[in-house]
């Protein structure tokens, strides 16, 4: 390989050591600070690209999330904001490799031409020459994975549909990891920097783009995130938060902060949660029925001690069973805030302000049975018609909001345990919003979501 047919690394001995020894133990220092997840290999994350000491134990948390996938994935499509040059559109570079302290990657070539073909990107080596922002992750990439090769692309002003076809483009199967490089809010002090990433946060938790959008400051890689949503509203991709700091957390003043934030997007139906974020989430609302059997409702978590997953804004219904018959229902279809304190509100509500039932009663907490399900932001599902719909719909994975004037209801995919078929399905759930179960007109909308369902029982 001919040396002009590399970019160099440019911010080595700046943004992260030069040595390479001293970069593998540096990468590796922040890795093993961070948890081994039993989940699967999420298809998507969003992380940090300051340097090592500022921004790296929060981006060890996304990449520690690649260990199962070591041999699986053999291409990073990483995509970053540009820092050094104007651009509008996202820039390809023409190199054959990118060079770290570590060794070189490869560029996967074909890829890149074909975006540059189809009017996806365009050749811009100005772009890559001098930006940090795909470069500080590569050491990272190379101590988690095997062998791979990188598409890279620098993401100026750009719509998020023009983003969101070229990662359609380049999206692969599970050989292929999306990764998309940004910084939160920048140079603001400490508190009123955790006040703005918390909002960037729920943005992006909730997939909602113009929220992302409408703050300049909210994310300096805020253009490649919102392609990013737009995959994610049309694959049925969750979103998880995996760390959400800032440089005053790390190494910084806390006077002049740069916000960081890590998350994964894996497919709606795969597991986001393990076992001790399932437990933690019940046992939040058993204290919650608990605080209501004293007289009191439930106190908001303390963000300071919350698992991040727990904090990712996330909507929840929580269900109460005893002897296998409904003590109550209640839930929330849009996310306001952490999933923690969206279970506890839900809890508390289903035990004593369900209106089908009466206040729960303390005798009455031995042998209860409590169902959580956290779901995914809701979507459009539009069809074109009833045939459209059924032949659509995913028994046992698919929950559906039916909307047409003021008749509104709702069915999670717990119920299709009971109406195993989509006609049954959709037939009561148009009784359910009042209804005739045949009926159908221009104005019925429907939205899709998923949920992630589990539960236990109060013995003592």
């Amino acid at each position: 390989m001919t040396p002009d047919a590399v970019r160099p690394a440019a911010l080595a001995g700046a943004f992260y050591p030069a040595r390479p020894d001293q970069l593998a133990g540096m990468a590796d220092f922040y890795l093993a600070q961070a948890p081994d997840s039993p989940l699967p290999v999420p298809k998507a994350l969003i992380a940090p690209h300051a340097g090592f000491i500022y921004s790296g134990p929060i981006a060890a948390r996304a990449y520690a999330r690649l260990r199962p996938g070591r041999d699986t994935i053999r291409r990073v499509v990483l995509l970053c904001p540009n820092h050094r040059v104007a651009l509008r559109g996202l820039a390809a570079p023409t190199v054959q490799a990118f060079r770290t302290p570590l060794g070189d990657v490869a560029i996967d070539r074909p890829a890149l031409s074909a975006l540059v073909e189809a009017g996806l990107a365009q050749w811009s080596d100005q772009a890559h020459a001098g930006e940090h922002a795909i470069e500080v992750h590569l050491p990272f990439l190379q101590r988690t994975l095997d062998d791979f090769t990188l598409v890279p692309l620098v993401v100026g002003e750009a719509p998020p549909d023009q983003v969101a076809r070229a990662l359609d483009a380049v999206w692969g199967g599970p050989e292929t990891l999306i990764l998309v490089s940004s910084d939160l809010s920048h140079f603001h002090r400490y508190d009123e920097a955790r006040t703005r990433d918390e909002r960037t946060a729920a943005a992006i938790e909730r997939l909602d783009i113009p929220a992302l959008l409408a703050e300049r400051d909210s994310a300096c890689g805020r253009h490649a995130i919102a392609g990013l949503l737009v995959q994610a509203r049309s694959r049925d991709l969750a979103c998880l938060r995996l760390d959400l700091r800032n440089s005053g957390d790390t190494e910084g003043d806390a006077d002049r902060v740069v916000g960081y934030g890590a998350w994964a997007f894996a497919p709606a139906d795969q597991t986001m949660l393990d076992g001790g974020q399932r437990r933690d989430l019940l046992q939040i609302a058993v204290k919650a029925i608990e605080a209501g059997l004293g007289g009191t409702r439930p106190q908001p978590a303390d963000r300071a001690a919350l698992a991040p997953e727990l904090a990712t804004w996330r909507a929840s219904f929580v269900t109460l069973e005893r002897g296998g018959a409904l003590r109550g229902c209640i839930g929330s279809l849009i996310a306001s805030g952490p999933l923690a304190d969206d279970v506890a509100r839900n809890a508390w509500n289903a035990a004593f302000a369900d209106p089908r039932f009466g206040p729960l009663q303390r005798d009455e907490m031995k042998g209860l049975e409590i169902h959580v399900s956290a779901l995914t932001p809701p979507v459009p599902f539009p069809v074109r018609d009833q045939d459209d719909l059924l032949a659509r719909l995913r028994p046992g994975i698919d929950g559906l909001i039916l909307t047409d004037g003021r008749a509104r209801a709702t069915f999670l995919p717990a119920v299709w345990e009971d109406l195993p078929t989509p006609r049954a399905f959709v037939d009561a759930l148009r009784r359910k919003a009042g209804l005739p179960p045949d009926h159908w007109s221009a104005t019925l909308a429907f939205e899709r979501y998923a949920t992630e369902s589990f539960g236990g029982r109060i013995d003592g």
